[in-house]
């Protein structure tokens, strides 16, 4: 073969190669924004839950415009997409949800939701 042939050939796997890794990299930042996304549904999903405790009236079972008292329900606390705890304030409740899975070096996905009455806020920690 001609030198320009061997060029060509090389070129050809230089391009291969670079197409692979940027395929993994957008694979794995996909895989990342949405075990993100999961872990922020259920949040939502639990602040949606200590919203409605904090609105009923004590006879009813709720907290009569307070959070006090409200707890993660059990069957909620560990589910497929992570572990949430919750810290509870009278005016505030702050969720903490973390990632099952280790997504990069050695830290899993955590995020951190606050739940105000009528509001929430959602802080990416990892």
């Amino acid at each position: 073969m001609g030198q320009q042939q061997l060029l060509l050939i090389l070129l050809g796997i230089l391009v291969v190669g670079v197409a692979i890794f940027v395929g993994i990299n957008l694979f794995r930042a996909n895989a990342i924004e949405t075990k993100r996304a999961n872990v922020t549904n259920e949040l939502v999903n639990l602040a949606s839950l200590a919203q409605q405790y904090y609105m009923k009236p004590k006879a009813l079972g709720g907290g009569a415009r307070t959070f006090t008292g409200w707890v993660v329900p059990d069957e909620l606390e560990t589910t497929a997409n992570g572990h949430f705890t919750a810290t509870v304030f009278t005016d505030s409740v702050v969720l903490i949800g973390i990632g099952n899975e280790v997504v990069t070096n050695n830290d899993s996905i955590k995020i951190q939701l606050t739940v105000r009455s009528t509001s929430f806020r959602t802080v990416i920690i990892n």
